[in-house]
């Protein structure tokens, strides 16, 4: 099961589509979905979890707490729709992308997926990619 919170405005999601493709996600890395929480948040919200549960003292555009077991994944996954935006304008692509680029940043982590070293990262793009690639393939009018 896939939960939506919203701490701030975000917008229109279509829920029952991101679902769709999050769970095709989960499953062409060989693991389900139990219970996923994605929460949207503004900066301030955001920075104040990175402070309490990380000691880090700056903005961040996600913060993914993993409870999965085994192949089952579980979490909440807190996503800044500020820096989501900030982010969209930087990278010269629409917000509705840079957050599905976010949400299964998210994912990938709780898939067992790092981003802390170069090499990390580079494969953690490389899968946001492909990823990405799925929605636009089984959910073209998204």
């Amino acid at each position: 099961m896939i939960n939506f919170y919203y701490e701030t405005v975000v917008g229109h999601l279509n829920e029952p589509k991101l679902m769709g493709w999050l769970n095709a996600v989960a499953s062409s890395e060989d693991t389900s979905i139990g219970e996923i929480s994605y929460i949207f948040c503004d900066d301030e919200y955001l920075l104040e979890i990175n402070k309490k549960f990380l000691n880090h003292h700056t903005y961040t555009d996600i913060i993914s707490f993993d409870d999965t077991i085994g192949n089952l994944l579980n979490g909440d996954i807190f996503i800044s729709h500020e820096r989501v935006v900030d982010n969209a304008k930087n990278y010269d692509v629409s917000v509705e992308e840079e957050l599905r680029r976010v949400m299964v940043h998210g994912l990938l982590h709780l898939c067992g997926f790092k981003d802390k070293t170069d090499k990390e990262a580079s494969l953690m793009r490389q899968k946001e990619d492909e990823k990405l690639r799925m929605f636009h393939v089984e959910h073209p009018k998204l």
